[in-house]
């Protein structure tokens, strides 16, 4: 297993045996020291991400599922969710990943095309991925997303379309489609690829947008489309500036503590060793959100809404009044970015266009 040249997340290339039981342990030891970050909580969503998760087994991935059921608890209707690739090897597991009580996978795809493909680092082929596909479904998997990129070196409106058009109709609930960007630490950062002029790229999202809309998909996220109904309860919660633990290495968390009057970030060592190692001293880092950066965080989350976020969010997810930004939101509206209607915060669709510039008004 190998990094993809653009990818940034805190992954890192497999050995031939991954040790799955120590990190198990880990996980479980992990999830047991956060347990009280729950506050008595349960879990509405679980989300197998940040890497290759479809690399342990079945078994793993339910022993993990019953020691978070068993420590915090589930609600009745929780969303959790595995990435997998679709590489053979990992369509295998798919029924045994249904079976040990994932409801959801989100398959990366990034693009059908047999040209763009290889350019990606990716080591699956266009008939992989819709047979992946077909997998998900026979394995019980009626609710899958795709993950999806354009703005590829060389990549046409016609071919993004196609892309898009075999998506819409495998028939997929969620299609996640996003622009690729050349991140630091990245393989493309030090050799980047040849992308697309900018007229190009408009073109590729406008025709895009345009077939997701006849898809009957809604745009809820920036990035995040899904059908009536399906927006990811993980990716609502997160960008409704909502409450969630990390496990795991790199795992980054956000904590809500009422009583002391403070918002916590966490996050774990990016290292797998380290991580394995479980050393006090490199294993964690939290520090609480400075007061002057709440607003901002709220909103750079929240604004990225399509149809924004309930303004009554605001004081208990940050703990400032809505005073507070009271003059910040009166100058948004007035330059036509923010409009606030049904106590609700929302971009207008200028705001929406300029989404940075909406948001240094809150900084």
């Amino acid at each position: 297993m190998r990094k993809c040249p653009y990818c940034d997340f805190n992954s890192h290339t497999a050995a031939p045996e991954i040790p799955e039981q120590a990190y198990i342990k880990a996980l479980i030891t992990d999830l047991q020291q956060d347990q009280k970050w729950a506050q008595g909580r349960k879990l509405t969503s679980i989300f197998f991400g940040g890497g290759t998760p479809s690399l342990f087994s079945a078994a793993g991935i339910g022993e993990i599922l019953s020691a978070a059921e068993r420590l915090i608890g589930f609600e009745s209707d929780i969303e959790i969710t595995l990435e997998a690739n679709p590489g053979t090897a990992e369509q295998e597991k798919f029924s045994g990943f249904r079976s040990a009580g994932v409801n959801r996978l989100s398959i990366g795809i990034q693009s059908f095309n047999d040209q763009h493909l290889p350019k990606l680092g990716r080591i699956h082929d266009g008939t992989q991925a819709l047979s992946a596909i077909e997998t998900a479904r026979r394995a019980g998997f009626d609710n899958f997303n795709l993950d999806l990129m354009h703005g590829l070196s060389g990549q046409t409106v016609e071919q993004a379309s196609h892309d898009l058009q075999l998506a819409s109709d495998s028939g997929a609930l969620h299609i996640s489609w996003y622009q690729l960007t050349i991140e630091p630490n990245t393989e493309f950062y030090s050799r980047p690829p040849q992308l697309p002029e900018e007229d190009a790229l408009v073109d590729i999202q406008q025709a895009g947008m345009e077939l997701l809309h006849n898809g009957g998909y809604a745009q809820y996220e920036v990035s995040a489309f899904a059908q009536p109904g399906r927006a990811s309860q993980h990716n609502m919660n997160y960008w409704q500036f909502g409450d969630y633990l990390g496990i795991g290495a790199g795992a980054h968390g956000k904590i809500t503590m009422p009583s002391e009057g403070s918002i916590l970030r966490s996050n774990k060592t990016r290292q797998p060793d380290n991580y394995l190692a479980r050393d006090p001293r490199t294993l964690a880092q939290q520090k609480a959100i400075p007061a002057d950066e709440l607003a901002v965080e709220f909103m750079m989350n929240g604004l990225r809404l399509r149809d924004g976020l309930n303004a009554d969010y605001f004081t208990p997810r940050t703990g400032l009044p809505a005073s507070s930004i009271a003059k910040q939101v009166a100058k948004l509206q007035s330059q036509g970015l923010l409009e606030v209607d049904d106590r609700r915060y929302q971009a207008t669709a200028l705001g929406y266009q300029f989404l940075n510039s909406l948001l240094q008004g809150f900084s």
